[in-house]
């Protein structure tokens, strides 16, 4: 089974000693290449920078892929942002390596770059033009911005200056989204983590950092729901959880993405089905069809996937999901089978943020119904509307608004229009679903659950392991 290397500490250990005690010659000069962390160097058809967790970037720090290691190795597979296939088998222990020459700068907005010539710091603007909130590189809280003297006081209160700025508008600005920026990552020194910036009064300057940071930075899947997220409905079941079972199947790690093609179901075929049939639809997905044999309406034919099957939650039962997936086309013969995916915190592709960690520990419970010819083993391809249509798309006839980019739909969009702040990804996401499908209550629900039950968190890394199907999955099925 393969996985992300960066998961294995153990492995990682062992590659940072080697990295130190090596006595192979001295790889390529770094300044000829942007590199933000320990890496090697793979050239190619073009120079390949890789990263310990996974992460590849070209010579100017862009990112153009990722790598999957073979556990308990450094060889691994090579792939594009499309998923194809570079290299399979590529063994880093024969390439050389790089020493970082560049700083990657963790903040939650827009902020200041002063450097002292000793130290980094990152000064957030404010509303009232007094004071406002000083971090380190790595988003940690350090201290306060007196923006009358232009002084850095330290963040304890004691009223020590760090450093003194002469002229804050000549400093340069950092965005989030830019290359070289990311969001803080969860410490017990705890960064500022809403683009909400504290302000602070002249009253409240002595006071510890531990009492000036904003309530809002620390999320979880309890405190961050919305209301409607927990609301009944007509339609959604009642009764608190399923009792959730194992089958000793099929199990390992992976990660979820997201579609909705409107294309009649795989496993509505009978060749594919073996008489156990998913649910088809006509009638913009609204009106069941036992015409299986019919054509799909993504080649011109009249069947779709049935709008019933949007991923739901069950009243009294918040901690789990149920939701409709497709899986790689190798694994054809899964028609119906359940999974439940255990989401670790993490996010695939490098986009591990407070949306991907809000839902640490929440379990989906997935039936299949379709296969991708673009789904890796793994991966499951979550049915939710605004998904995105991936290879095909047969929602032309819906009536719906503008879907959002092939691969990744509204979020996606999201992700770039709130230059990935996770909590304006989630508002944004929010409201393009009440707009794109506002003459679709029943997507609409659908849309929404993304941005509600799973935070807007984009291809969220996961645990998976075969179950037996819940009633309340069948029923839709």
């Amino acid at each position: 089974m393969k996985k992300n290397f960066f998961k294995s500490l153990l492995i990682a250990g062992a590659l940072l000693f080697a990295w130190n005690c090596t006595e192979e010659p001295a790889g390529p000069g770094t300044p000829d290449y942007i590199v933000t962390a320990p890496a090697w160097l793979f050239s190619f058809d073009t120079d390949y920078i890789i990263y310990l967790d996974g992460t590849v970037t070209d010579a100017d720090g862009n990112i153009i892929g990722s790598i999957v290691f073979y556990e308990g190795s450094y060889v691994g597979v090579l792939r594009n942002l499309n998923g194809e296939v570079i290299i399979d088998g590529l063994d880093l222990n024969t390439l050389p390596t790089l020493s970082p020459n560049k700083q990657v700068y963790a903040i939650v907005g827009s902020v200041w770059l002063f450097n002292d010539g000793t130290t980094e710091y990152l000064i957030y603007p404010t509303a009232d033009g007094q004071y406002s909130v000083v971090t380190d590189v790595e988003g940690r809280q350090i201290g306060i911005f007196d923006f009358t003297t232009g002084q850095i006081l330290a963040a304890d209160g004691s009223g020590n200056v760090l450093a003194v700025v002469s002229d804050i508008g000549s400093l340069p600005v950092l965005q989030p989204g830019d290359k070289f920026t990311k969001e803080p990552v969860s410490s017990s020194s705890e960064p500022v983590s809403s683009s909400n910036i504290l302000i602070v009064s002249s009253s409240s300057i002595a006071a510890s950092s531990s009492s000036v940071k904003s309530s809002s930075s620390v999320q979880s899947s309890s405190s961050a729901k919305s209301s409607s997220s927990v609301q009944s409905s007509s339609s959604k079941p009642t009764g608190g959880c399923p009792t959730i079972k194992t089958k000793g199947g099929s199990k390992g790690s992976g990660w979820a993405t997201r579609y909705w093609d409107c294309c009649k179901p795989h496993c509505s075929w009978p060749e594919h089905a073996h008489g156990n049939y998913a649910k088809q639809c006509t009638n913009k997905g609204k009106s069941e069809s036992t015409d299986w044999g019919g054509g799909s309406v993504c080649s011109g034919g009249g069947l779709m996937t049935c709008t019933s099957q949007i991923p739901f939650t069950v009243d009294g039962c918040d901690d789990y999901g149920f939701a409709f997936a497709a899986v790689p086309a190798s694994n054809g013969g899964d028609c119906g089978k359940c999974f439940q995916l255990t989401f670790t915190g993490e996010g695939h592709y490098n986009s591990t943020n407070a949306n991907t960690k809000a839902i640490k520990g929440k379990k989906l419970i997935i039936m299949t119904t379709n296969i991708g010819g673009d789904v890796q083993q793994g991966q499951f391809d979550i049915m939710i509307p605004g998904g995105g249509v991936g290879q095909f798309n047969g929602c032309s006839s819906m009536g719906w608004g503008d879907q959002g980019e092939q691969y990744g739909g509204l979020l996606s969009k999201c992700e770039v229009e709130s230059n990935y702040q996770a909590s304006a990804m989630q508002r944004c996401l929010q409201k393009k679903c009440e707009s794109v499908f506002s003459n679709d209550a029943e997507a609409k629900k659908g849309c929404l659950f993304l941005a509600e039950w799973m935070h807007a968190a984009g291809n969220p890394e996961h645990n998976y392991e075969e179950v037996e199907c819940p009633d309340v999955l069948k029923q839709r099925y």
